[in-house]
């Protein structure tokens, strides 16, 4: 056979026809059906300029994991090297390692060969390279990340496959010398991949930022200055359904599912909380709350003598919406030379006494055991609650349920957002715990969160009456003489709840 004996004028006109009809999915040996997204990609990925070069030498298809993407490489491969490839086109799948780069485009490729019958009977493979003498001699070669032997190749295309992985100087240089070459007019380089480690994935970061600063000519989909993106957050095959989705959000850590599932970059350290659905807890017309004495407050105390921040959390529980809402927060920065007096701290918590109805204040008793005492003695209901893993799992997973879930409302507050945003989960037996990702990171404010964000959890579902009731207070004198104490506060409670107050929010409260 010889690319005379079929119509490759036509095919290269409509490239997507020739994926659709002659190349076949190993897997069923029929001819392949693209994805709506592989095939708006591809749309872009085969125009030319006025001169007939390639319009796109730089193509990124990033998805979530098990999104077809090495067969998607593989079936753009053998397209670019059969219909476009000049005399000896040369087409390389890269990879960190030989062994990769041969089992997994390199594979694909090999297989989706064997399975169509019009490319079969020409093609000539071995382990790591087929050849098509057919198509002016083409040939397509497996090539681990060794860029001495990658120099002075003159590929039509390269494929590389998982490029977040690529952090070696060697996969940097190997990167370099497999830039599409400007002898040819077409040329291109392909990378199918998902998310990266923020800070470490750099090469695929730089591409990233590169590709997302560009016109948006498609969903997900960037394109100028010679590059191609597509960059998909959502699933993009029928197989990844709603069922699939919730087994990898079970089976993966949180910060996995994000960059394998959500295609997004994360740190290597196990984020605590997707800072876009932090983003989606913000209410832009919320704002912090400077008093109130009828509205109920727990509040979460973290501190520090030195240099680590001391912050000070109060929330509320939105009965109505069944939410939890900051309402304030202060922090303290002492350092080595003017180390924290816990009377401001002090200082602090009973002034907040008096603006509002203060439930509970849970702090750690390692640093504040006398402060918790001089409080207790005032009179202001403060717990201690140690820093233990069993218990910083608890709160550091009520926080990120509530975040999760949406029922968390925030004002807008930059710092806050800072200190979440460098808040990592550390995995342990129990569940996972927060902590922050470098020692000089001030995390405290989200600490202090947890501890007020629990507390008001579990004090909003036990049932209280409100002591200001009209005709009902501590003293029983108040109490009508033909009813005990007791049945006059539960006649008094049931006449709350059947008007709308009581369980967890302070009476006559609304949170609009």
């Amino acid at each position: 056979m010889s690319d005379a004996n079929i119509d490759v004028g036509a095919w290269r006109a409509d490239p997507i026809s020739f994926i659709e009809t002659v190349l076949c999915d190993p897997e069923t040996g029929e001819p392949f059906k693209l994805l709506p997204a592989e095939r708006e990609f591809l749309e872009h990925a085969f125009t030319f300029d006025a001169d007939g070069r390639l319009l796109y030498s730089e193509l990124i298809f990033g998805a979530p994991k098990k999104s077809g993407k090495t067969g998607f490489a593989a079936l753009h491969m053998l397209t670019m090297i059969l219909l476009f490839g000049t005399m000896f086109a040369e087409g390389y799948c890269a990879a960190n390692d030989l062994e990769q780069a041969q089992s997994r485009v390199f594979q694909a490729i090999k297989r989706i060969v064997e399975a169509s019958a019009l490319l079969m009977r020409e093609a000539k493979i071995t382990a790591d390279k087929i050849t098509f003498p057919a198509f002016h001699h083409a040939v397509i070669s497996a090539i681990a990340s060794d860029y001495t032997g990658a120099a002075g190749a003159n590929p039509t295309a390269t494929s590389f496959d998982e490029l977040w992985g690529v952090t070696s100087e060697r996969g940097y240089r190997l990167w370099d010398e497999m830039i599409p070459p400007p002898t040819r007019k077409i040329a291109c380089r392909l990378t199918v991949t998902y998310a990266g480690f923020a800070g470490e994935s750099t090469l695929l970061e730089t591409l990233y930022a590169r590709g997302l600063a560009l016109p948006q000519i498609g969903k997900s989909l960037y394109a100028g200055d010679g590059m191609l993106m597509a960059w998909h957050h959502e699933p993009i095959a029928p197989w990844q359904d709603e069922k699939w989705l919730a087994r990898m959000r079970r089976d993966l850590r949180p910060n996995q599912y994000l960059r394998m599932i959500e295609n997004r970059f994360v740190t290597s350290e196990s984020i605590f909380v997707n800072m876009d659905k932090w983003d989606s807890c913000v209410d832009s017309a919320w704002r912090p709350v400077i008093t109130d004495k009828t509205m109920h407050v727990w509040v979460g105390v973290d501190a520090s003598t030195k240099l680590d921040s001391t912050a000070i959390v109060g929330v509320g529980f939105d009965r109505t919406t069944k939410q939890v809402r900051l309402l304030f927060h202060r922090t303290f920065q002492p350092s080595a030379s003017q180390p924290l007096q816990f009377a401001s701290v002090e200082a602090t918590l009973k002034e907040l006494s008096h603006r509002f109805a203060i439930q509970k204040v849970l702090c750690d008793p390692w640093q504040m055991s006398a402060t918790v005492q001089r409080l207790t003695a005032a009179g202001l209901p403060i717990e201690e609650f140690a820093q233990t893993s069993g218990n910083m799992t608890q709160i550091s997973q009520n926080l990120h349920e509530l975040i999760e879930g949406g029922n968390l409302v925030l004002y807008p507050d930059e710092s806050m957002r800072l200190a979440a945003s460098r808040t990592v989960a550390v995995e342990t037996a129990r569940g996972f715990r927060i902590d922050k990702a470098k020692a000089v990171h001030k995390i405290d404010v989200i600490v202090a969160l947890a501890l007020a964000c629990h507390a008001a959890v579990l004090g909003a579902a036990v049932p209280y009456y409100d002591s200001s009731f009209s005709g009902f207070n501590d003293d029983t004198a108040a109490v009508p003489a033909n009813r005990t104490s007791n049945n006059y506060a539960v006649e008094t409670l049931r006449a709350q709840i059947q008007s709308g107050y009581g369980w967890g929010a302070p009476a006559g409260r609304r949170w609009s």
